[in-house]
């Protein structure tokens, strides 16, 4: 089984901003994006097609497949970042509990949000779902965190080498492969 994992488009949000869970809209560069991405997976036929439910992820995964049934799992959102949502990077750095967040964001939660150890866990469970279907190739529209979870739990590559060696662009496909075994 292939994964096709795509991250959303450029959000209109200044850069430096924190969005999370935040419900943004798309950049106006929306359909150069998208159809760069119609281009990068024109021969590729989808079996099935998963996305986040925020606006970003579901407007590109219905451009995308208008014509296929698209399931929205809120496992595949962004990680919560609470009270953080909206600030700049340098607002919540400079906060105490920001600045004790960003030194131990692998395991602290985020002011009033969520872990990433909460947030693994929602993308195994629904990774663990996905493994169980007999498709060849799935589609999922989501968020580079979310990528970056299924990096190092479908390679087995620990999340804290994924911080600063893989950072998957705003309209970039990332392609997993699952072998199943018997």
């Amino acid at each position: 089984m292939k994964i096709y994992a795509i991250r959303h488009t450029s959000v209109d949000v200044k850069p430096g901003i924190c969005y999370g869970q935040t419900d943004v809209d798309v950049a106006e560069s929306f359909y150069e994006e998208q159809n760069h991405l119609l281009r990068e997976l024109e021969r590729v036929t989808f079996d099935s097609v998963l996305s986040s439910p925020l606006l970003r992820c579901r407007k590109l995964a219905e451009s995308l497949f208008p014509d296929l049934e698209i399931h929205f799992d809120s496992r595949l959102k962004e990680l919560n970042f609470g009270d953080w949502e909206m600030l700049s990077w340098d607002e919540i750095y400079a906060q105490p509990e920001g600045k004790i967040w960003m030194d131990n964001y692998q395991t602290l939660p985020t002011k009033n949000g969520e872990s990433y150890p909460e947030m693994v866990e929602r993308v195994s469970a629904f990774i663990r779902e996905i493994e169980k279907r007999e498709v060849e190739n799935i589609a999922i529209v989501a968020h580079a965190g979310v990528i970056r979870i299924l990096k190092s739990l479908i390679e087995d590559v620990p999340i804290s080498q994924l911080f600063e060696n893989f950072k998957p662009a705003y309209a970039s496909v990332t392609v997993f492969e699952i072998n199943k075994h018997d």
